[in-house]
């Protein structure tokens, strides 16, 4: 928006404004309510429900505030008699065929035309003539519709074009005969809600939570997400001991990615209660032994005799710790200071899918936040599929295409659903997302390149020119497919190539919740492949919080080679089967702690409901381990305390503290240290040589992956939730709508794809 200031007159109080802002917007900003329900902030303008409606001086009749952009001198009048009037008889059209029965409907409490109902009140309801009555039904798994609820303000529609890129729901018919569905009656995409959460009225609903809860039952929590990297914003309500649903409605939370959620984020967290939690420690006595339920003392004691009895025997190298990049900043910082201050070990790591330690060693510039990505100039993509793997980087991207004109450069082996979004897809061979990053870093490189890559030269020279001509933000994004030594070169790409009257964002994917927080808590830290690699000859024991990545369980021999196993985990997993004693971990909405986000935004944890079961949080497990050891951490059981530690100690976390964190709505940004340009002519060489022996005849992907082709995949917590294995197993249409696929379905074996790498 411009830096140019306008004067407008509301209700005869002048205001200063942005040029280019919008009307209702401007209303609303300045404590002048204005009602609409089509209307919804960065999606295409509708202007059907002329509830919008204000008085502009010089103009002949009542304007909808949504469609105006404010001018210079402006005078608007916001209420009026007449208004008032227009403003009630839309408001009676609207319920000239909307049942008035709120309190059997699921959205009653939460309806925003029951609120504007009710807060004008002495309505007049003159339509006597029979309403048109349609059955609810189910739209997919996860939705639920009650046609005769709709008020057509193609909220739903407009999000899954814009936010999704999908229109898998849309309107049908005309006039009074308009329908919201979707062709064939079944939606086949990427069930994110989003559309759930934007309806004003009860017409799309949670079909895995409705009936269940009334919204004034439940207790509203704000946290973070527990499955990808982009760290979205959520309010979790719970009534008692159970989490029963999470939504992201700005009644309740007001995070950098709005109303906006994932699938997994808004419907995967029936595991938080599921029957399968571990419940009590377990102890396996001896090997090959079961494991038995014991106490936490009992546990505890044995766990560390077993520990302290190998470091007597094989030296404290011989002991590993292990992190998930799913726990909290806090319980990876304990896990940390328990490896070097209580053991003494080398050997400690994080079980991430990939390193970011040599993207951030070098790191040359700011990262970008998901509200840069929405307003850059340029957005360049090297491999990555954000739309699978981190949903709400989509989003933005396709904003910031949509809305923003931004140019997009994507750089990839697949003809993923972005293309669409794309301004130059430039189609590479398997393998040569190395090469596209030589090519954009030096112009010497772009012919090598651009041959290994299987793409015209002018295609690179093409992008490089777009870079180096925008003016304002160049967001570059990288996913898992580059190389350690690529990683060192985006790093230094502000450096590289920036200049004249742009600035050079970075934003690596990672694909979990914390990979970002685990760089950080655990600096100084091995690699988890080296650590495995050095399994054989010198770890014999090891202390894992959370689980190994099947990759890393696919590696044969080092558990063979373990001594003795200490896990802590919410389920039995795989790993679980190797372990000698088992602590029952709580989720993480039943723990207070950070998340640190790929855009390097800190955001609170906070604990919803109770510990189930017998669990703990993961750091105070930790913690318990250490003083049994005789070392006090002397967090007096509070995780504030464990973050006043880590604001203290590391460095990009400095003088932080919780309530420093409380306004979601102004999130923080961890200060990375951005180091000055350095010499990377060994990389370059390195990147040079891999290029060189590149294949000049590589395989492209021409087959679009099918949505949902990573987010429906089972996983240890998406595999306790019965709707994701019907999608898992390709989201088969039932013979009736009417109820339910839960109850007509039974999921064949051979149907399900693959397990996650994300679990």
């Amino acid at each position: 928006m411009s830096t140019e200031l306008i004067k407008v007159t509301i209700n005869g109080k002048d205001f200063e404004i942005p040029k280019g802002a919008r009307l209702i917007d401007v209303c609303r900003e300045n404590s002048f309510d204005i009602p609409a329900f089509c209307y919804y902030a960065d999606l295409a303008l509708q202007a059907s429900c002329r509830m919008c409606l204000v008085r502009i001086e010089k103009m002949p009749k009542l304007q909808t505030s949504c469609t105006v952009i404010c001018t210079d001198g402006m005078v608007v009048t916001t209420q009026s008699e007449e208004i008032d009037k227009a403003q009630r008889s839309m408001l009676e059209f609207l319920l000239a065929n909307h049942p008035l029965d709120c309190p059997v409907c699921d959205r009653g409490g939460e309806c925003e035309l029951q609120e504007l109902t009710f807060d004008w009140g002495n309505l007049e309801e003159r339509f006597i003539e029979q309403k048109n009555a349609q059955p609810e039904k189910y739209l997919s798994p996860m939705v639920a519709n009650d046609p005769q609820r709709c008020i057509l303000c193609k909220r739903c529609t407009r999000v899954c074009d814009e936010w999704m890129g999908e229109q898998a729901i849309e309107a049908g018919n005309r006039g009074a005969n308009t329908v919201i569905g979707t062709y064939g009656g079944w939606l086949n995409c990427s069930e994110c809600g989003n559309c759930i959460e934007v309806c004003p009225t009860g017409t799309l609903l949670d079909g895995t939570y409705r009936h269940q809860a009334r919204p004034w039952e439940l207790n509203q929590t704000v946290s973070t997400c527990t499955y990808c990297s982009d760290g979205c914003q959520m309010s979790l309500g719970s009534r008692g001991t159970e989490l029963m649903r999470i939504v992201a409605r700005d009644r309740y939370v007001n995070g950098h990615n709005g109303e906006f959620l994932c699938i997994k984020g808004r419907f995967g967290h029936p595991f938080v209660n599921h029957e399968t939690r571990i419940r009590t420690p377990l102890v396996r006595y001896k090997k090959g032994g079961k494991l038995i339920p014991a106490t936490w003392d009992e546990a505890i004691r044995f766990a560390v005799q077993k520990l302290g009895a190998i470091t007597s025997t094989h030296g404290r190298d011989s002991i590993a710790v292990v992190g998930s990049p799913r726990l909290t900043n806090e319980a990876l910082y304990c896990l940390r200071k328990f490896a070097t201050e209580v053991v003494g070990t080398q050997n400690y790591a994080v079980a991430d899918a990939f390193s970011l330690r040599p993207f951030f060693e070098n790191l040359g510039g700011p990262l970008a936040t998901h509200r840069d990505i929405r307003y850059a100039s340029t957005i360049v993509l090297i491999g990555g599929e954000p739309e699978e793997l981190q949903p709400l980087t989509g989003k933005q991207i396709r904003q910031a295409v949509r809305n923003g004109g931004a140019k997009f450069i994507l750089i990839n082996n697949t003809r993923i659903r972005l293309r669409e979004q794309a301004s130059q897809f430039i189609h590479i061979n398997s393998g040569a997302e190395d090469a596209a990053v030589l090519a954009l870093a030096d112009d010497e490189n772009i012919s090598l390149a651009a041959r290994k890559m299987g793409v015209d030269a002018n295609e690179l020279s093409v992008a490089r020119r777009t870079i180096t001509e925008t003016q304002g933000d160049v967001v570059i994004m990288f996913g898992a497919e580059v190389s350690t030594e690529a990683q060192a070169v985006i790093a230094q790409f502000p450096n590289l190539l920036g200049g004249g009257g742009y600035r050079i964002l970075l934003h690596p994917l990672p694909l979990f919740n914390n990979s970002v927080g685990a760089h950080d808590m655990f600096a100084g830290s091995k690699n988890i492949d080296e650590l495995l690699d050095a399994e054989s000859e010198s770890v014999r024991a090891m202390y894992l919080a959370g689980s190994l990545l099947p990759v890393h369980l696919d590696r044969t021999g080092w558990l063979d080679n373990l001594d003795f196993v200490v896990q802590q985990e919410l389920f039995e997993t795989e790993l679980t089967a190797f372990a000698d004693v088992v602590f029952p971990a709580a989720s993480f909405a039943e723990v207070d702690g950070t998340f640190t986000n790929s855009g390097g935004l800190v955001q609170r944890v906070r604990k919803s409901i109770g510990p189930v079961h017998q669990s703990k949080s993961d750091w105070m497990i930790t913690a318990q381990l250490a003083a049994e050891l005789g070392h006090d951490f002397g967090f007096e059981m509070s995780a504030s305390d464990v973050f006043r530690e880590i604001g203290e100690r590391i460095t990009a976390y400095a003088n932080l503290r919780y309530p420093l964190l409380k306004d979601e709505s102004n999130p923080v940004q961890v200060r990375q240290t951005v180091v000055s340009p350095r010499n990377l002519a060994k990389e370059f060489e390195s990147i040079r040589r891999a290029v060189e022996n590149m294949s000049d005849t590589g395989e492209k992907i021409s087959e679009p992956p099918p949505v949902g082709h990573e987010l429906f995949k089972l996983g240890t917590l998406t595999g306790k939730i019965p709707q994701f294995h019907l999608l898992a197993a390709g989201n088969p249409k039932p013979e009736t709508f009417r109820i339910s696929p839960l109850y007509q379905i039974t999921v064949d074996d051979q149907l399900k794809r693959e397990p996650a790498m994300a679990t």
